[in-house]
């Protein structure tokens, strides 16, 4: 079987959602923080092996812009800074098809690690 491809794309901007649809009306849901600590990129995957980066405090991250790349992808330019990463078809549905048992692992690195999904924060007060 092919990897389906998307025939629509529309991010929720409020909700922080990418929600992805497909020809046979089937449409999927993926927080924004989910595809950002799942990036295919090298900087959070690493090189291979057990090198991949734990991505904490991501829960309130957005989406800045979504552009194609090719006929075979999208790169999402998170407003975090982070936009190095192509999502193939083949690996958003990847995504999509194990996103409980990845968000799952997720939560239980994060415990692991002593690690919250919540961004540290520095309250700076003026004198």
């Amino acid at each position: 079987m092919t990897t389906p491809v998307p025939t629509r794309i529309h991010y929720h901007r409020k909700a922080r959602e990418l929600e992805v649809g497909y020809a046979d009306g089937s449409t999927h849901h993926l927080s924004v923080e989910y595809l950002r600590v799942y990036s295919p990129s090298a900087e959070v995957r690493g090189h291979g092996g057990e090198t991949a980066t734990l991505q904490v405090g991501k829960k309130h991250v957005g989406l800045l812009d979504i552009t194609q790349a090719g006929r075979y992808a999208l790169k999402l330019h998170f407003d975090d800074g982070h936009d190095s990463g192509l999502y193939s078809w083949e690996y958003l549905y990847s995504l999509i098809e194990h996103q409980q048992a990845n968000w799952e692992d997720y939560l239980k690195r994060l415990e692991e690690a002593g690690a919250s999904r919540e961004a540290l924060g520095i309250e700076i007060k003026q004198l």
